[in-house]
């Protein structure tokens, strides 16, 4: 006979109504991994939509533009006036010191001060506890709640910057543009301009940013009064933003965060596609009475394909309409937990993209994991439908097959398609594919050699090899899911060992105590001997510092680039430079030679090795940095390998000084000391030197130490689902494997075996898979961390090896629980019933 698809959905509804509990394993796979791709793509798309449309208002402006060290000229100032409606900030490090002698709050505190101007915002609401912010006096302030609570300050109390002295007139509770800031060191205090200039801080050669906003007319288009300005003032050394990307740096880590975990997530739900597999071919081989019934009155495959796959999709598309609610619903719940952790608290929206993608997702894979174990049923003739229990399973056929790897195309199209990256995204799924195909192969391979190995003596020990190779068994489906298991457990090891160990290991042993900046270079000696005298054997270095700004490398314009060269972050807005004569501490010459220390000719510059690499610069090129508004055209003359983890004075640009000796600048110090010389040496610097700001290592750590936890929580919960998924592929194995073993177990103990002998032989079996497993499982998770550490966070690889061995080690131990306490179930059916079943 040859049902149509309304008999065939009768058929199906009426057989799956009793027994819907057999694709429990299915709808919690699907569920698992739809539900984790939906909240991932609507979190991302929540908080870069929120940035987009917040834009004016964190970058305080519909154009922005920024200038390091110095102030806009007349001319600049002009034609940015000209443009629309201007306001200036300036924004640099500082000492908060308090005037309350009694105190004992820290004497300094490093804040981020801001001047503003009477415009001010251009764009959002800015609000504090106290006076109003264009009401604010030349000696007034206005501080964040967090230096508040670390100087001990209220209201009215009296700080000290620089020069000058502030009553704090008011604290912040909004601040509009603090995202578009980007990353600081401390809390932060706002100023009038009138203030800002009374403390005596911006001198020459000072470490500040002047940043100028302008609200346009409806009309005006941003990127259009961008080009003007870039054209009018070519080599200003100015960086420019738009509102349409208020916070580049933020967008770019959201994105590429949101993109590793959405790949992650997508992981997941092939590995879940295997739980898929292995819960279909589960449930119909519990169908296979009714299969072989079915065939006996007539049935046609196709009837068979079409009932079944019926059923499979109605069970598929509740689990994928549930994932898809959860994960619509998780990302409020997520900003929730995550506090200020996030750059901005979107509120709650549905992304219908992000929800079809995720849903077409879960339709692929589980139809690419579906389709053959139907085929294998719909071609089995009903005799050895019968004989299933003893003998081998068919294969699925080459228009199946073909089906399948169709549908591989589809998913490995849609991935790269929809990815920001499309190399990186390739890369990551040619990665799990790879292991899949790598596991499997393994898999036949520990079944064919099982079955040839000589018969161990001991029976339990010759049980469990045998049960790796006996018909029905289970050897390639069990080693996908323990390999998977274990591989994800050494690859969450491996990459928060190594964040944390990139901090606490690494950097403590050879990072100094304490920066000082905008020390005067005409106190270099003074500054010297105080150091000294304060802390007797300290190491110290000092080198002159500015900003600078690549503006062409070669014949090409950073300007004219329609995009910029992977890997080439220096190339986007100012980098620090400074000179020196002889090669700077940290540093390995690798290429050319260094300049005599008398140098007085032609600009020359040596770059770091990446960078020439990046570019495609040689010795003997040209490198074009704007420098306080002038054009440098400095010639190639070395190569440097940068050890950038030492967190001392690493340039990328270091120039010969002759070139920018006569700038106006300052100088930069690191300072190694005794721990107990740390405070007397802050106080007498300060004291000495009011304009200098001290940054403490230790907080840089904490604060860079608490991005690498949140990132590394962020990586833990998305994988979590992935070993979730791996934990299901292993229940559908074993469920798959039940039936097989449910009638060897009735056989033992027919014969007289106990129920600890077949318990056992379980665990021998599981045990030498795992044995087996852990040196592969080691050697992927290993690769799996380093691409992520390296590759993608471009940080130094530095596992903590025990750890790593240690949860390969308890994995291994919890797969095998897994999968004895789903064996338990074999041990309470009794040989009578089950016979008379037979």
């Amino acid at each position: 006979m040859n049902l149509s698809w309304g008999k065939a959905w009768s058929l199906a509804r009426r057989d799956l109504r009793p027994d819907i509990r057999g694709l429990r394993l299915l709808f919690l796979c699907l569920f698992l991994g739809v539900a984790t791709l939906a909240a991932i793509g609507s979190l991302t798309s929540a908080i870069t939509s929120e940035l987009a449309s917040r834009g004016q208002a964190i970058l305080g402006g519909d154009v922005e533009v920024a200038v390091s060290q110095r102030e806009a000229t007349p001319e600049e100032r002009k034609a940015l006036a000209e443009a629309g409606h201007l306001s200036e900030t300036i924004r640099m490090r500082a000492m908060a010191q308090s005037a309350d002698e009694s105190s004992v709050a820290p004497p300094a505190q490093l804040v981020e001060l801001k001047g503003v101007d009477r415009a001010y915002p251009l764009y959002g609401s800015f609000s504090a506890d106290g006076k109003p912010l264009r009401e604010l006096g030349p000696d007034e302030l206005l501080i964040g709640p967090s230096l508040a609570d670390r100087l001990t300050v209220k209201m009215g109390g009296i700080l000290r910057f620089g020069e000058a002295r502030f009553r704090v007139a008011g604290i912040i509770r909004e601040e509009p543009d603090r995202v578009g800031e980007g990353f600081t060191l401390g809390p932060v205090a706002i100023a009038s301009m009138e203030g800002m200039r009374r403390t005596g801080l911006l001198q020459p050669g000072s470490l500040y940013v002047a940043k100028y906003r302008v609200r346009l007319a409806a009309s005006q288009d941003p990127t259009e009064v961008v080009d003007a300005l870039k054209d009018k003032f070519p080599s200003a050394g100015l960086e420019y933003k738009t509102r349409e990307r208020a916070a580049p740096g933020t967008n770019r880590f959201i994105e590429r965060m949101g993109q590793f975990l959405s790949l992650i997530g997508l992981a997941a739900l092939v590995i879940a596609g295997i739980g898929v597999s292995n819960g279909v071919g589960s449930y119909l081989g519990s169908k296979r009475p009714g299969i072989a019934t079915l065939k006996v009155l007539g049935a046609s495959s196709g009837d068979i394909r079409r009932i079944y796959l019926l059923q499979v999709g109605l069970v598929a598309l509740l689990a994928i309409a549930v994932g898809l609610v959860a994960g619509a619903l998780l990302p409020p719940v997520i900003v929730a937990a995550a506090g200020d952790a996030l750059p901005v608290r979107p509120g709650f929206s549905l992304f219908p993209v992000q929800l079809v993608t995720s849903a077409a997702y879960g339709l692929l894979i589980a139809l690419l994991f579906t389709l053959p174990p139907l085929a294998r049923a719909k071609a089995e003739p009903a005799a050895a439908l019968f004989r299933a229990r003893v003998e081998e399973g068919g294969r699925a056929d080459r228009p199946t097959l073909c089906q399948c790897a169709a549908l591989v195309l589809v998913i490995v199209a849609l991935a790269v398609g929809t990815a920001r990256e499309h190399f990186f995204s390739a890369s990551v799924l040619g990665g799990v594919g790879a292991t899949l195909l790598l596991l499997f192969g393994l898999g036949w391979a520990i079944r064919r050699i099982a079955s040839r190995v000589p018969r161990p003596k001991r029976p339990l020990l010759r049980l469990a090899v045998a049960n790796l190779y006996r018909p029905g068994s289970q050897t390639p489906a069990l080693v996908v899911a323990l390999g998977l298991a274990l591989t994800l457990f050494v690859t969450l090891a491996a990459i928060q060992t190594s964040l944390t160990g990139e901090i606490a290991r690494t950097v403590p042993e050879k990072a100094p105590d304490q920066f000082v900046l905008d020390v005067p270079v005409a106190d270099t000696e003074k500054f010297r001997a105080l150091v000294e005298r304060e802390a007797p054997g300290a190491s110290l270095n000092m080198v002159p510092t500015l900003r600078g700004t690549v503006t062409a490398y070669g014949q090409q314009r950073v300007a004219d680039l329609k995009e910029m060269p992977e890997g080439a972050w220096f190339l986007r807005g100012e980098r620090g430079v400074t000179y020196a004569d002889s090669l700077p501490e940290g540093s390995e010459l690798l290429a050319g030679k260094w300049w005599a220390r008398d140098y007085a000719g032609p600009p020359l510059v040596s770059i770091d090795r990446q960078m020439a690499e990046v570019l495609n610069l040689r010795l003997g090129d040209t490198l074009t940095v704007s420098v306080l508004g002038r054009d440098i055209v400095a010639t190639i003359s070395s190569l440097r390998e940068v050890n950038w983890d030492t967190m001392g004075f690493n340039y990328i640009m270091v120039f010969s000084p002759s070139t920018l000796k006569a700038a106006p600048h300052t100088l930069a110090a690191t300072i190694t000391m005794k721990e107990d010389r740390k405070d007397a040496v802050a106080r007498a610097v300060l004291s000495a030197f009011p304009g200098v700001s001290i940054i403490a290592v230790g907080d840089v750590i904490q604060q860079v130490s608490g991005l690498l936890d949140q990132m590394s929580s962020a990586i833990l919960a998305a994988a979590s689902v992935a070993i979730l998924a791996g934990i299901a592929v292993l229940a559908g194995a074993i469920a798959a494997s039940r039936e097989v073993r449910s009638y060897d177990s009735v056989i033992m103990k027919t014969l007289g075996a106990t129920r600890w002998q077949i318990l056992g032989a379980q665990a021998l079996e599981y045990a030498l898979l795992a044995s087996v497993l852990a040196g592969v499982a080691l050697a992927l998770g290993l690769a799996a961390g380093w691409f992520v550490i390296v590759q993608l966070f471009e940080f130094n690889w530095s596992p903590d090896w025990p750890v790593v061995l240690g949860t390969l080690g308890g994995g291994a131990l919890l797969t095998l629980g897994i999968g004895l306490i789903g064996s338990l179930p074999l041990l309470g059916i009794r040989p009578a019933t089950a016979l008379r079943q037979l």
